[in-house]
């Protein structure tokens, strides 16, 4: 059963009680709105291959007495369909690393002074996100792209699935049917479509919650530990074992709660040791990370003076841009929180995962990090159900507006995602 009296969620309300009936429609529409969100991320990127084709007709019409669209005239040849510049798309970014490792591995050694123009850089990502896709990709036919980009279509699906259970557990379906849509749609969900870990990081994270809550410690520790090894910021999950575990033991003595937070770092330790000894450098990930990707701390103050930046120069940054609205909509987020708490474990995952995303000096806040919060969702959607529910068909159009031009301004590399 479910512990929540160590918790801060609101108190249980009279509604009637939610049928096994009720919750298999709200499953079925929250399915509905993901596969439109994916359709939203297609069109951002087909907008991007459409760009792309029309520099390239451009450039081509300027050559004096060439045929127009004469892909002789030019470098790199026209697309004669949107299928791969889209899938470049996807794949762009941190995706190309993550390929890089599916295909090649682990640097066997990294330069020194190395830098993220050489491959060695790829020592700074996590495995469990490419180990996965190279074992899809033995089953499925089409390519490494192509199981990178089914695995976390499959892994959406259950990340929407999995915050609603969890929101359900905790409220009712109403409320979990809206936390599944906002998980759907929020611009920071294009993540779910691109070749990144956040899919499989919020999967394994809504999962461990999930058997906090019912007291599994064992099954908890174990998705713990498949976090910490698939992201840096999975060591959140650390923090929510061992909150769990703490109110666990104050209150009913439940030693047995302790294998949590202790299998949870597993992940990223053994990672760590692994790395070392395959490159023949002890702490090798963190070198990397200084050298080839400049991350350093400044405790929030690369957001605040982004923030800053936007709102005195509007729009002459679109990174600086995104970080604003990312801010912006992390302090709305934690409001809701602070209206509809959530228990304890929740709010630890919560904590760590927004600090970890304001301490670093070069990417800072992302839409992509605020939807790796993704229990702000639920207190948003029980504000949302209770408080504000005339606000809803806005808050659908301004989210799916924001999917499309958020894809297709990453795609066309106008920003840092």
């Amino acid at each position: 059963m479910t512990d929540l009296s160590s918790s801060p969620t609101d108190e249980p309300t009279d509604e009637p009680t939610d049928t096994s009936s009720d919750w298999r429609r709200s499953l079925r529409k929250a399915g509905l709105v993901y596969l439109f969100s994916r359709l939203c991320v297609v069109i951002g990127a087909a907008i991007v291959a459409a760009e792309l084709r029309a520099d390239a007709n451009k450039v081509l019409s300027d050559v004096p007495g060439a045929p127009f669209a004469d892909p002789q005239y030019i470098d790199k040849p026209i697309p004669k369909n949107a299928v791969r510049p889209m899938l470049d798309v996807l794949t762009s970014w941190d995706g190309q690393w993550y390929l890089r490792i599916v295909r090649d591995g682990y640097p066997r050694h990294v330069q020194p002074h190395v830098t993220y123009l050489v491959a060695d850089a790829r020592a700074a990502f996590f495995p469990a996100y490419p180990m996965l896709v190279r074992v899809v990709d033995r089953i499925l036919p089409g390519g490494d792209t192509v199981a990178a980009l089914v695995v976390n279509f499959l892994l959406g699906a259950a990340v929407v699935a999995l915050t609603g259970l969890l929101a359900r557990e905790l409220f009712d379906v109403q409320i979990a049917e809206k936390t599944m849509v906002l998980m759907a749609l929020f611009p920071g969900s294009f993540v779910l479509s691109f070749a990144y870990t956040e899919a499989l990081l919020i999967t394994v994270a809504a999962g461990c919650l999930w058997f906090l809550m019912k007291r599994n410690w064992w099954a908890a520790g174990v998705l713990a530990a498949i976090g910490t090894a698939t992201r840096p910021n999975g060591i959140a999950l650390i923090a929510a074992c061992a909150v769990a575990s703490f109110i666990a033991i104050r209150q009913r003595r439940e030693w047995i709660s302790l294998v949590a937070p202790l299998l949870s770092p597993v992940g990223f330790i053994g990672f760590q040791w692994w790395l070392g000894q395959h490159t023949g450098e002890r702490g090798v990930w963190f070198r990397v990370q200084t050298e080839a990707w400049g991350e350093g701390t400044s405790f929030g103050s690369t957001a605040v003076r982004r923030t800053w930046q936007a709102f005195v120069h509007p729009l002459t940054s679109p990174t600086a841009t995104i970080t604003a609205v990312s801010v912006v909509a992390l302090c709305v987020l934690l409001w809701f929180l602070w209206q509809h708490r959530l228990p304890w474990p929740m709010m630890a995952y919560i904590a760590v995962v927004v600090l970890l995303m304001l301490i670093p000096e070069t990417v800072t806040a992302r839409p992509r990090f605020v939807y790796t919060a993704f229990p702000l969702f639920i207190s948003a959607a029980v504000w949302l159900q209770r408080d504000k529910r005339d606000w809803w068909p806005y808050v659908i159009g301004a989210c799916a507006a924001g999917l499309v031009g958020l894809t297709a301004l990453y795609g066309v590399f106008g920003a840092i995602p």
